[in-house]
């Protein structure tokens, strides 16, 4: 196995003894990147409503352990709200600090679109901040292609960030 290999990776639906994890690794995405496009942390009770919600609308959120303890999480869900878009996903994963870079948030991409193929799914969509290039290439390497930027659309840290959309048709 590479070194840079997870040993002992797992990945399986969260449950909400995971919550916990789940915040940990988002709240530490929020206030020290540009991963998430929001300088608001949350709390366990949302994540556990944004779980819900996205359980509800037949959605997976799945998590990735290293030997027991969770160490990143993906998800997706509706694209755009009209029935054109039902067939189009957008998904999101994140990764704990100090597991990156091991093949966790490949497995997690994996798995999820594996979970859109099986759900009849046709089209995946990521939106990554323009300067993530190990997200970029990651995406790029599991066949997402970039289909678009928008420039400036949002701002954090004091400057303004672009928006790199990337889909993969399944």
């Amino acid at each position: 196995m590479r070194e840079d290999s997870p040993t002992h990776m797992i990945i399986e639906d969260a449950t909400d003894s995971d919550l916990p994890a789940i915040v940990e690794i988002y709240n530490h995405a929020i206030a020290t990147s540009t991963a998430v496009f929001s300088d608001q942390l949350v709390t366990i009770e949302r994540q556990r409503r944004w779980m819900e919600a996205r359980r509800a609308g037949g959605n997976p959120v799945i998590v990735a352990r290293l030997d027991g303890a969770v160490v990143g999480f993906a998800s997706y869900g509706e694209f755009r709200p009209w029935p054109g878009y039902r067939l189009t996903v957008e998904q999101s994963v994140y990764v704990l600090d100090g597991a990156r870079r091991r093949g966790v948030g490949r497995g997690l991409v994996g798995e999820l679109l594996e979970r859109a193929r099986q759900a009849g799914k046709h089209a995946v969509v990521a939106g990554v901040d323009a300067d993530n290039d190990a997200s970029l290439r990651m995406h790029e390497q599991l066949g997402f292609e970039q289909v678009g930027r928008l420039p400036e659309v949002a701002r954090k840290f004091g400057r303004w960030l672009d928006l790199v959309l990337l889909q993969r048709t399944l």
